[in-house]
């Protein structure tokens, strides 16, 4: 038998609703518009609809470094990523145990995340000032990154590795497995969906990063940077086509990450 709903169901769910819209109605809005014909405008109403914003985006720009500022990102990105999924499983493993000054070196990596943002890219920035060094997107901005990925890689694997059942480890010793046998064949792949989200935490935090990078990117900036400074000389649709361009790619690489880790799980239990 049906059950009628309370009316505290209803509220909820158009509060729900409407938050919803709040959180993906500029997104929206900036992808339809980004759809305008040749002489559409920033606002609505449309001026036709065509792809001219988007062609017009790998054209060369009187204002801006798509292509360029793209891939850099996309470089850090990957670096950031790979950094941060491996000192994260190092750091799972070392702390599986105990050792001197292991807590104060975890308060001191949690530290990164309470220090705003613009004052880590601030003192990066000075540092490589007092030593004579030039910031560079590869290299301070990098580190920069680093303090902002690292520890949620941290704590993801903190968690992963709390909550192991060790007699699997243990099962594979008894069978004649070596230590690094038993991390390869047993540890991995059931960590595996874990390690996928460390890598898209890693990717995705350091893809989109402005504050951090601000003032450590030297001369070359990064895609937020490049948008930023878009948003005060572009008078076009093409700044919303590059929105929803960046968009797509970001749900693209999580729905990616997404199919991996369920094709992970799926060999884990087989």
């Amino acid at each position: 038998m049906k059950t009628s709903r309370p009316l505290g169901f209803y509220v909820l769910s158009v509060v729900f609703a409407l938050f919803v819209l709040f959180l993906y109605g500029p997104t929206l809005t900036i992808g339809i518009l980004s759809f305008q014909g040749p002489s559409g405008g920033l606002t609505f109403p449309m001026n036709g609809v065509s792809l001219h914003w988007f062609r017009n985006l790998f054209q060369a720009q009187q204002v801006g470094d798509f292509g360029g500022s793209f891939s850099r990102s996309i470089l850090l990105g990957l670096g950031v990523m790979a950094c941060t999924l491996v000192f994260s499983l190092l750091a799972g493993f070392a702390y599986r145990r105990r050792f001197a000054g292991g807590q104060a070196l975890f308060y001191l990596t949690l530290a990164s995340l309470i220090i705003p943002s613009i004052l880590v890219s601030l003192g990066i920035g000075l540092m490589y000032d007092r030593l004579g060094w030039e910031p560079n997107w590869f290299s301070s901005a990098f580190g920069a990154h680093l303090t902002w990925t690292l520890p949620f890689g941290l704590l993801i694997m903190f968690a992963v590795f709390n909550r192991f059942d060790r007699s699997y480890e243990m099962a594979a010793r008894d069978l004649g497995a070596s230590p690094w046998q038993t991390v390869r064949l047993i540890v991995l792949p059931l960590i595996a969906p874990s390690l996928f989200g460390v890598a898209l935490f890693g990717l995705t935090l350091s893809y989109d990063e402005f504050a951090r990078t601000l003032m450590v990117a030297g001369s070359f900036n990064t895609l937020p940077l490049e948008v930023f400074g878009m948003t005060t000389n572009v008078t076009t649709p093409v700044l919303y086509a590059l929105g929803t361009l960046t968009t797509l790619f970001s749900f693209s690489l999580i729905a990616l990450v997404l199919l991996l880790m369920r094709l992970s799980a799926r060999g884990g239990k087989a």
